[in-house]
């Protein structure tokens, strides 16, 4: 087994779920109602805790403990994808980029309980239980709203226009992609992205919204540590109190 492209898939990863269990969290009492408010609050303990499980399996190839990597590495050494770290946005925009990414995810971690390497597939089977249920949620509203009034659809529209590169971000190519294939260990970013079109597509299509005729150019660089000037002060927060007091627990 190649160790370090396993450790960079599993950065990428961990690394994803933290900043958007993040943003989901700045949602807790910001919701337009009280039960949107609930949602991202639990989706937001998930996607924490999953980065937790997912950085103790890094702990267990080597790399430091899980509130060392999460808490006290600077905005370069992060991996995660530019999507999950831009602002929330209005609620239009933060429903887009949960529907785009937690289809990604989904489908990431149904692959990825086929995984050669057990420990990461046992743990993607016990997280495919809870990101289907996010994606039910996602799926929900956008089929809700994206049917709804002139203003709904059109405010969903600007945001899905806006999300659409960033969110083709996440398929940003590895250098180990094809070590990662061969070992079975992931199938892949192109085949990610592939399965992903396909279920965004059904999604969509049941709605007044349009997808990018065209691709458009994919916005990368979060897997290579390149990000936007929205993570450090992200990074900051989200370290003030471990930086107060190591001890403490998630």
């Amino acid at each position: 087994m190649n160790t370090e492209a396993l450790k960079e898939l599993l950065y990428k990863i961990a690394d994803d779920q933290l900043i958007i269990g993040h943003r989901n969290s700045e949602w807790t009492g910001m919701g337009p109602i009280l039960e949107e408010d609930i949602a991202f609050s639990s989706m937001a303990q998930d996607k924490i805790g999953q980065s937790h499980s997912l950085y103790q399996l890094l702990n267990d190839l080597g790399e430091e403990d899980p509130d060392q990597i999460a808490f006290m590495r600077s905005a370069e050494k992060f991996k995660n994808c530019q999507l999950v770290e831009l602002p929330n946005g209005e609620y239009d925009f933060s429903l887009i980029r949960h529907f785009l990414f937690d289809t990604a995810e989904s489908v990431r971690f149904e692959l990825l309980a086929n995984s050669t390497y057990e420990p990461l597939a046992q743990l993607a089977r016990k997280i495919q239980g809870e990101i289907r249920y996010h994606s039910m949620h996602a799926n929900t509203w956008i089929n809700q709203l994206g049917t709804a009034t002139e203003e709904s659809i059109l405010r969903l529209q600007s945001s899905l226009n806006e999300a659409y590169p960033f969110a083709l971000g996440i398929f940003e190519p590895s250098p180990m992609e094809e070590v990662l294939i061969d070992e079975g260990i992931f199938a892949g970013e192109k085949q990610l992205k592939e399965m992903w079109e396909e279920k965004i597509r059904k999604v969509i299509a049941q709605t007044e919204l349009k997808l990018p005729t065209s691709d458009p150019a994919a916005i990368y660089g979060g897997r290579f540590g390149h990000h936007t000037e929205h993570l450090q002060p992200l990074l900051d927060e989200m370290s003030e109190v471990f930086k107060i007091d190591p001890t403490a627990e998630w």
